[in-house]
């Protein structure tokens, strides 16, 4: 390819909403030190809501400097949803080592969070200057 080519590839992006959990930073024993989040994704009927869990790398300067803004109402526990877009999604498999489940089979499923498009604060709609987070 020569530099007056552009690189080529397909996308492949989820969008939902979600809680946000666990915000931390994670330092590799190789690598850089990077933003990492839970995000328990709820879909199903609003009678009978599901719960799918994303460990998440947070991507792009406006998305990290949303999470770190959102991190002290996560850290008092208090009620986060957001609508997201995550891409890159990929499902690691392992077995439980121990209680109720152990030997058995699991999946975690990990993305990349690349954008936050709302958030609410125990229902509170959240509004950011730079970007649409309302």
């Amino acid at each position: 390819m020569n530099n007056n080519e552009s690189s080529k590839y397909f996308d492949l992006h989820t969008t939902g909403i979600g809680y946000l959990n666990r915000i931390r930073e994670v330092t590799p024993k190789e690598g850089s030190p990077f933003l990492a989040v839970t995000i328990a994704a709820i879909h199903g009927s609003v009678t009978n809501v599901q719960h799918t869990y994303f460990e998440c790398g947070v991507y792009g300067d406006e998305t990290q400097r949303i999470v770190r803004e959102l991190m002290p109402a996560v850290e008092d526990e208090s009620k986060v949803l957001i609508g997201f877009t995550l891409s890159n999604l990929k499902a690691d498999a392992f077995t439980f080592t121990q209680g109720e489940k152990a030997g058995q089979p699991g999946v975690n499923l990990k993305a990349r969070l690349i954008k936050v498009a709302w958030a609410k604060v125990n229902g509170e709609r959240i509004s950011s200057e730079s970007q649409r987070v309302a």
